[in-house]
């Protein structure tokens, strides 16, 4: 089971009612949070989670909007007595741009950790979760997210009796990659059977519509996607900023075939963004026009 929180839907600048875009994702008492933009802290206490848990932070890129509101958010954690490491995942510079925010957050009493994403994609294993990052299409280096909870298959009886697995291993074996009994090793997959459905999200912002977002969206339970502009006639400007329109975004959802769609990253000029959702479903119909503080729990089918 994972757990969701839109924590912010705004682009560009933060509103009354509007925080900035950031993602937070909950799984076996981890955290995961993406982007980090002003008034990050208050969005996460408005929807009743906690800041400790965090454990991984992954920029999509370095406008101010999106990791702004980072100094602040490593003071809370330092003033909460952390001392656990804090991973901290982004585009080529990282250290060198968190190092430049940290002149207002110079001692921490926790380490951090930079993983600077070098290629096109790369993947990054963390407690439990896949994290897949993927480079799109904005006007500075910027990545899309994938996270990724993978499921074992189902205990097998035959195969494990077939494979000659001795019975004190069954139980184990569920658990754990391998285990060795009377002086031989067991393994995983000779007890169960093919892996099942996990769970994926995707999370993309600030770019313009690339295959590489559909192949990497494919088939997620959960995409959040940049919706910009809803309005006629802002396509021009969603190209020349490379950004998104809502209908971009339901474009790529229907190519990907993902099972639910969430729009982010309104223009503030974007007041109502709502009075676009029936032109919106009609290229995708399973959209959402989220709001700030938008939650769900993503659950293994059965």
């Amino acid at each position: 089971m994972i757990d969701v929180c839109l924590l912010g839907t705004g682009g560009m600048m933060p509103l009354p009612q509007r925080a900035l875009t950031s993602l937070m994702v909950r799984y076996n008492g981890t955290s995961i949070l993406i982007d980090c933009g002003e008034g990050t802290q208050i969005a996460v206490k408005k929807c009743g989670w906690s800041f400790k848990p965090i454990d991984v932070i992954c920029f999509t890129h370095f406008h101010a909007d999106h990791i702004s509101g980072l100094p602040g958010l490593l003071l809370t954690l330092g003033n909460a007595e952390r001392t656990e490491p804090l991973l901290l995942i982004g585009p080529k510079r990282l250290e060198k741009v968190v190092t430049a925010l940290r002149t207002i957050a110079p001692e921490l009493p926790f380490p951090i950790e930079f993983h600077e994403l070098q290629e096109a994609e790369e993947t990054i294993s963390v407690h439990g979760l896949n994290i897949h990052a993927f480079r799109v299409n904005h006007n500075v280096t910027c990545y899309g997210y994938s996270i990724e909870l993978n499921r074992a298959g189902k205990f097998d009886i035959e195969k494990a009796k077939q494979n000659q697995v001795p019975m004190p291993c069954w139980s184990v074996l569920q658990k754990q990659e391998f285990y060795e009994y009377n002086g031989k090793m067991y393994y995983q997959n000779m007890v169960l059977g093919p892996e099942r459905k996990g769970l994926k999200i995707t999370y993309c912002t600030d770019t313009r519509p690339t295959e590489t977002i559909v192949a990497n969206a494919e088939s997620s339970d959960l995409f959040i996607c940049e919706g910009m502009y809803g309005e006629d006639g802002k396509e021009s400007k969603a190209r020349e900023y490379k950004h998104m329109t809502m209908y971009e975004a339901a474009e790529l959802a229907r190519q990907a075939q993902v099972q639910e769609l969430w729009l982010t990253h309104y223009s503030p000029s974007l007041v109502y963004p709502e009075q676009f959702a029936s032109k919106v479903r009609k290229i995708f119909s399973n959209t959402v026009i989220s709001r700030d503080g938008q939650i769900c729990e993503l659950k293994f089918d059965e």
